[in-house]
């Protein structure tokens, strides 16, 4: 099954391709190595045919919210110490914490696709400064944390 991340902010979250080093814009689809390919695209909650917003968890209190498919970043009892892993969740990372900055508060989950509106497993709050590296970032299934100061 399809592992997502799900990020939830009170701020507009920003949306796209973050990560991927083609070699040039010229050529936006050639890279030099699998590593460069690897990219995390967050995409938002509008849906174009409902012309709405709908939420991915009916466990987020905010409305703006983004989803990301994280083939690179496993549960935590599959970690491998990748190199796709490092890059996976150092992207990760940045875009978390220019979120927070934004907004001081994000709500971060993890789930398998379709097990989205499941029982939560495991609740955290957890203060920004309690990570440390973004290896700190990563959760087991259903696992939802409140990002905040």
């Amino acid at each position: 099954m399809t592992q997502y991340i799900y990020i939830a902010s009170p701020m507009k979250l920003l949306q796209g391709s973050f990560g991927a080093n083609p070699v040039s814009s010229e050529k936006p689809n050639v890279f030099n190595s699998e590593l460069d390919f690897v990219h995390l695209y967050f995409e938002n909650n509008y849906d174009s045919k409902l012309k709405q917003k709908i939420s991915y968890s009916p466990h987020f209190s905010f409305v703006h919210q983004v989803a990301v498919y994280v083939n690179h970043i496993p549960f935590k009892y599959r970690l491998k110490g990748t190199p796709e892993e490092e890059k996976c969740l150092n992207i990760l990372y940045s875009y978390l914490e220019k979120a927070f900055q934004s907004s001081g508060v994000v709500e971060y989950f993890t789930s398998l696709s379709g097990k989205e509106d499941l029982e939560i497993l495991t609740t955290r709050k957890v203060h920004w400064s309690e990570i440390k590296t973004p290896y700190d970032l990563v959760l087991e299934d259903r696992e939802f944390w409140e990002i905040t100061f």
